[in-house]
């Protein structure tokens, strides 16, 4: 594997060099709270670079488009494409489309990224980290509130085409595998495609059963908001119920800082957006790179939320 440390001094050279950069960012879609951070540490990074300018497409979840866009970056002639990619199974013909221009993959894993070529390359954070530290913070705080002897509880699914979902639900699993935590029970789990209102609609219908339940466990904070949500619509009282989600969000953090929301993991959205500019730089340069570049995920919960606040 290609390995090369990015500094801020390289970047200024790649950037200050006889001629511009040009990059072309394509985004699995608009409308999702932490894409859009992601999106602006890009662009904030770009902004901030001389001679780099930075296109940015909304791929609308379809990921048609967003080979499209690709192909059209190509043909315009870009010096490097960032994709954060719709399906994650589709990585070799998002791969194929960029030719040899160079490409960041970001945030979103393909299922090609252990065979990229030396033009590619993947900048996120590790998912193994993400839903093991939801779910085993989750296990902690059960047990301490004397429920050791059986838990029962529901977990929501991303987008199942998506990898990061796919890792986060393993994990949860895996969690619920160990002795320390096996007395969690799941009565169901499902998707909700990331969505806030998708969740709410869930877990409405899974109240609607009359099961009760101890705590729910989301793949990440827009899902965890939606059945937190409902719950409240519900007159649940919030702190009998252990939620959890990932990416704290500032939404997630108000609705942790309320008392509702337990458990969530940071993603450095802004850092993966703005390590992504500089990686594709870095290969439109010619250097060699590190191309499977993680930036660490972090649990937050009541006790460190201050640490957090106003960070995505």
């Amino acid at each position: 594997m290609k390995r090369v440390l990015v500094t801020a001094a390289m970047v200024a050279s790649i950037a200050t060099g006889a001629m511009a950069q040009e990059i072309g960012a394509t985004i699995a879609r608009f409308d999702d709270n932490f894409l859009t951070v992601m999106r602006n540490g890009m662009v904030e990074h770009a902004q901030g670079l001389d001679g780099v300018s930075l296109q940015v497409e909304d791929a609308t979840d379809d990921i048609s488009k967003q080979i499209d866009q690709v192909k059209n970056f190509v043909a315009s002639g870009v010096d490097a494409i960032i994709v954060n990619i719709v399906d994650t199974s589709a990585g070799a013909a998002v791969s194929a489309a960029a030719g040899n221009t160079p490409l960041v993959y970001v945030n979103r894993e393909p299922d090609n990224v252990n065979e990229l070529p030396a033009t590619q390359a993947f900048v996120a954070s590790n998912e193994i980290e993400s839903g093991t530290l939801e779910a085993f913070q989750i296990c902690r705080n059960l047990r301490a509130a004397g429920k050791a002897g059986g838990a029962k509880g529901y977990l929501m699914n991303g987008q199942l085409s998506n990898q990061a979902a796919v890792q986060r639900s393993k994990d949860v699993h895996d969690v619920i595998g160990m002795d320390m935590c096996n007395f969690m029970t799941l009565i169901d789990e499902q998707t909700a495609n990331w969505s806030r209102d998708e969740a709410q609609d869930l877990m409405t219908n899974w109240l609607s059963a009359g099961e009760d339940f101890d705590f729910v466990i989301a793949n990440n904070d827009e899902m965890a908001i939606g059945a937190i949500q409902a719950m409240k619509a519900a007159g649940i009282d919030m702190a009998a119920v252990e939620v959890g989600g990932v990416d704290a969000t500032q939404d997630a953090l108000v609705a942790m800082q309320a008392g509702e929301l337990d458990v969530t993991v940071f993603q450095d959205a802004f850092g993966q957006g703005r390590g992504s500019v500089d990686t594709a730089l870095a290969i439109a340069a010619g250097d060699d790179v590190d191309q499977k570049v993680y930036i660490p995920f972090k649990l937050v919960t009541p006790d460190n939320i201050s640490d957090f606040i106003d960070k995505n």
